[in-house]
């Protein structure tokens, strides 16, 4: 809420003005009425591997955290940007490859990538949007400037909790959005429908479209249903569709229903027992044939993983001046490729001072905090590293900028970070801000829910 110097920052004046005349004992209160409401309304989590039950609370701070308009504008531009390069990337490394043949990024890194999918090659997608929802995870660091962590492009989660939030400080502190002009979240799910719909396969005019998921122990379960509700649509599981003559029927109490695009919450591998995985059980067989002929269409698009790679990330600069002749507006992060001996060399020198992550890992798992970590965990991780060097990458460890934050022991600096939800239709939108996440734990720089992070309500302030 403040400047280093000390000084109250203008975006926060109201919200100060009115946080002045709260007791303690009035936050504690609020902060316990809203766990009891979201534990209600079933707004929970799984943590794969957790004996202490299956699902958890999401710990939601009750302290805003507030964006003024110009910087948010100046962010869309930048998310913008970034999202159409990315799209035309897609498209490009399933076409005709022309970033590959000028070498701006080396042939194997993509071919060779786990997550490339050679039987979308020559497979022509609606509006050649291949991630129609994109998560894009921001930091801001020690001078106030924005960075990309990284690209959320396969099945980007969060958004439910970025509008229950919301909800839930309306319930909470209705005089608070009286007193402050605050921007709207709550019609991301018309987007999402508007955006799902433009994307359908060409020639219809009235799509019918649901949600995959793969079923309710999945960990954002909650997600899948709760999008499906507020859009209208149906919520289906692998089992409620089959595919006939390329085509893809839901099965309904009153027959068959075509089906013509299928928001999935299910990996690529998991889609098609026939493509992919034979041992799936959460999929569609014949889904993927369907989905060549162009009778369906799939968002986000099979094969889309090959750009939220960690190892793909490095080089997202390079497709915007590629692709749209322009200079990125939002920075990467400095990042070290440990498949590079030089990266390599630099990284095991200095592993107590940088942030070490698995190229395919999510979740805050499979990485390293050098300055968090102790000797015997860095001298372990150094062997994980010297075994399969490229499997992963190495960054600086950012000053993360931190939100004052609803804590047993009053209000302290927490550090955050930011994920708007970015959406490609006809054209590029999003509601203002996105989920703030907060690490919890004092000094982490971890903010993953399934690493004990919180979350709060993102206010981009209007004019």
């Amino acid at each position: 809420m403040n400047s280093a110097s000390g000084e109250l920052r203008a975006h926060y004046q109201g919200y100060v003005d009115w946080f002045d005349g709260m007791s303690a004992e009035r936050m504690t209160r609020k902060r316990q009425e809203a766990d009891a409401l979201f534990r209600r309304s079933g707004i929970t989590f799984a943590v794969y591997g957790d004996e202490a039950g299956a699902e958890r609370l999401i710990p939601f701070d009750v302290i805003p955290r507030i964006i003024p308009s110009h910087e948010w504008l100046a962010l869309a531009d930048g998310l913008r940007q970034r999202v159409k390069a990315l799209n035309a990337f897609i498209h490009d490394i399933y076409h005709g490859q022309e970033i590959l043949k000028a070498g701006r990024i080396p042939a194997e890194q993509v071919i060779s990538n786990a997550q490339y999918r050679p039987e979308m090659q020559g497979v022509d997608v609606p509006n050649n949007i291949y991630a129609a929802i994109a998560g894009v995870d921001i930091v801001r660091a020690g001078a106030g400037e924005f960075y990309v962590l990284e690209d959320n492009l396969r099945v980007p989660s969060g958004v439910s909790y970025m509008v229950e939030n919301r909800k839930m400080m309306m319930r909470l502190f209705p005089e608070l959005f009286a007193r402050n002009r605050v921007a709207p979240v709550e019609h991301y799910p018309d987007l999402l429908l508007d955006t799902l719909r433009a994307v359908a396969p060409k020639g219809v005019l009235d799509p019918v479209v649901v949600v995959l998921t793969p079923g309710s122990f999945n960990s954002a379960y909650f997600e899948h249903a709760f999008l499906a509700q507020q859009m209208g649509v149906e919520l289906v599981e692998g089992q409620d569709l089959f595919v006939r003559d390329e085509q893809v029927f839901m099965r309904t109490t009153q027959g068959p229903q075509r089906v013509d695009v299928i928001y999935r919450r299910i990996d690529d591998d998991f889609l098609d027992p026939l493509a992919f995985r034979p041992d799936s059980m959460l999929g569609v067989p014949g889904i993927l044939s369907a989905y060549r002929a162009g009778n369906v269409t799939i968002s986000n698009a099979v094969g889309t993983g090959v750009a939220d790679d960690k190892s793909i990330y490095p080089y997202v600069g390079e497709m915007v001046r590629f692709y749209l002749g322009e200079e990125p507006i939002l920075n990467n992060v400095p990042t070290y490729m440990l498949r590079k001996p030089e990266d390599l060399a630099y990284t095991l020198e200095h592993l107590p001072e940088l942030v070490v992550k698995e190229v395919h890992g999510a979740g805050g798992y499979g990485m390293l905090v050098g300055p968090a970590s102790t000797k015997a965990e860095i001298e372990d991780f150094r062997l994980r590293i010297l075994a399969s060097p490229e499997k992963y990458i190495a960054q600086p460890t950012l000053s993360l900028s931190t939100c004052p934050t609803f804590v047993d022991a009053g209000i302290a600096p927490r550090h955050i970070d930011l994920r708007p939800f970015v959406l490609s239709g006809n054209e590029v939108r999003f509601v203002p801000g996105g989920l703030t996440r907060v690490a919890l734990k004092e000094g982490s720089l971890v903010v993953n829910s399934s690493q004990g992070g919180g979350t709060k309500d993102t206010w981009v302030m209007e004019n």
